[in-house]
């Protein structure tokens, strides 16, 4: 079944989880969308898991119409969602619906995503109008990072956790079919969850929001040596890929592979004749 905005307000609305993850390119979106996942993710994560950034401020967006389209081909039946990179809606809401046509037009996305509350709410408001289903981002938000001094928990006191909540409600009426709750306290996130009619969409969340989503390096353990408080490795996929990588480094060397069964045959009458 094809997933769409109309489904992830339904699963909300029968209380039945929504899955995401990130992904980047088409053989990992393939995979995914086999596997059943509701949403797929383009983030501008990718600048760090990807493309080695310290951050994902240097991510463009031609850095995300290429990786998007790569998913969108891998995908046929998850809700694919590319996020608009740092600096490609906040300049003006003319910059903001210009970027989101581009990422569903040339990359082939079904909606885009975007990190502020209030502040970003005409420009919601506007990508919406254009027609292009917005999921909105707030607590923390990785494009912020410079601005909250690192990334850290938000919504730990009364005055952010009553913002957090308020911006959930402006996305909301701006007309965001969804909202990443990333890094909020898990009772703060159960509250903006039972406040608004739209999905919530947690990462460091709880469990308590309307669906999750994670990075998918970092819940298969590819992703060096940090893991987030947040993360669960479901998989060591890293350790198995680094084994099997020794292991084919090993036999090459031994001259073990290729064997047999790896080569072609061509009859011994045809050599003799090319001496």
């Amino acid at each position: 079944m094809k997933n769409t905005v109309k489904t992830f307000q339904q699963q909300k609305d029968e209380h039945k989880k929504i899955t995401m993850l990130t992904a980047y390119d088409y053989s990992t979106a393939k995979i995914m969308d086999k596997a059943g996942i509701n949403g797929i993710l383009i983030g501008d994560s990718l600048g760090m898991v990807m493309l080695g950034y310290e951050d994902t401020l240097s991510v463009t967006m031609e850095d995300m119409i290429h990786h998007t389209k790569a998913v969108a081909r891998g995908a046929k039946d998850a809700l694919i969602v590319a996020d608009m990179p740092f600096m490609s809606y906040q300049t003006s809401i003319y910059d903001a619906v210009y970027n989101a046509g581009r990422l569903i037009k040339e990359g082939r996305a079904q909606a885009v995503k975007l990190e502020g509350g209030a502040s970003v709410c005409p420009q919601i408001k506007a990508i919406v109008d254009a027609s292009i289903p917005v999921m909105a981002h707030i607590g923390l938000t990785p494009q912020s990072v410079n601005a909250f001094g690192g990334f850290k928990v938000q919504g730990k006191s009364e005055e952010t956790a009553k913002r957090i909540l308020e911006e959930a409600k402006q996305v909301e009426k701006a007309g965001a079919f969804a909202v990443v709750l990333e890094c909020v306290p898990e009772k703060l996130a159960e509250l903006i969850t039972k406040s608004i009619n739209i999905p919530t969409i947690g990462i460091g969340a709880g469990p308590n929001c309307d669906g999750q989503i994670l990075v998918y390096q970092d819940m298969l353990d590819m992703y060096g040596d940090f893991k987030p408080k947040f993360v669960k490795q479901f998989a060591h996929v890293g350790a198995e890929m680094e084994k099997g990588i020794k292991e084919y480094i090993k036999e090459t060397q031994d001259n073990v592979f290729p064997a047999k069964e790896h080569v072609f045959k061509i009859d011994d009458d045809v050599i003799k004749k090319l001496y």
